[in-house]
């Protein structure tokens, strides 16, 4: 049997924008070994992987070339958009997936995609050592959630011409660390970028799960539920925001830029002995 996979640009209305992901809607249950080594074959921050539980209801997980990750959101977002594109759920029907991070779920509202995602705001707490030089500039205000590091850097022009030293900074943060400013343009709120050198990904285009800890902290700090931020990547991408207590809403827009399929020889038991036989 072979398998069909989607890659979308995510937080991107265009493509070659946003977030690249690849999607694979599983026909059959298959192994975390054969997933991982789909992620890596597909070498994009994210693959995402579907595997149908009921109406309206898919099991989703998340590998990056090298591992499984709890949350993934422009993943999460190019799954839903991939499930209403080809006409498998309906658009006016929400969809909920089960993952790692328990329920999550998104829905269609006027061309873009919302995600209801648990909370994730950062607690204030000293920077480590060695992280202004590895930055290239000492934050405001620094911060800890539960997925990553925070640093809040005194103007959008400081974030945007920022130049870290990956070397460092993957000595001093753990998984991946965002640095945000408030924006200096009238129809944003906020601007961030997102490094995880680390992870094996210096700078991500757009990450979503990211705004699980943006949305909070600049709604406390803006005193606004509602939010429009950027990250300003190359291929940047725009992402909504709402505060929502212990939930956060999080949406994009997202185009499909290809389809393709995994030939049969991919999909047997010749590529799950791979990683075991060390080829």
């Amino acid at each position: 049997m072979s398998q069909t996979f989607f890659q979308v640009d995510a937080f991107s209305d265009v493509p070659f924008g946003g977030n690249p992901a690849a999607v694979c809607k599983l026909e059959e249950s298959r192994s975390e070994d054969w997933m991982q080594l789909v992620a890596r074959e597909m070498n994009l921050s994210e693959t995402a992987f579907l595997e149908r539980e009921g109406e309206r209801r898919y099991g989703l997980r998340w590998f990056t070339p090298a591992t499984e990750v709890d949350l993934c959101g422009h993943a999460t977002l190019a799954s839903a958009h991939v499930l209403w594109e080809t006409g498998e759920v309906e658009p006016e029907h929400p969809v909920s997936f089960s993952t790692r991070s328990g329920v999550l779920s998104a829905r269609s509202v006027e061309g873009w995609i919302e995600m209801d995602f648990p909370a994730d705001p950062p607690k204030e707490t000293d920077p480590p050592p060695g992280l202004a030089e590895a930055l290239g500039v000492g934050p405001r205000w620094f911060g800890r959630s539960r997925l990553y590091d925070f640093a809040l850097v005194d103007s959008e022009t400081t974030l945007r011409e920022l130049k870290p030293r990956f070397d460092r900074l993957r000595e001093v943060v753990e998984v991946g660390i965002s640095v945000s400013a408030q924006s200096e343009q009238e129809d944003l709120d906020f601007v961030s970028r997102f490094f995880a050198p680390g992870a094996g990904i210096d700078e991500d285009p757009v990450t979503g799960s990211a705004h699980c800890l943006l949305a909070p902290f600049w709604s406390k700090r803006l005193g606004r539920r509602d939010l429009v931020g950027f990250q300003a990547s190359e291929r940047g991408g725009t992402v909504r925001v709402g505060e929502r207590g212990e939930r956060v809403l999080v949406a994009g827009q997202a185009v499909t830029v290809a389809r393709g399929e995994l030939l049969r020889e991919a999909c047997g038991s010749v590529s799950e002995g791979l990683r075991a036989s060390g080829r």
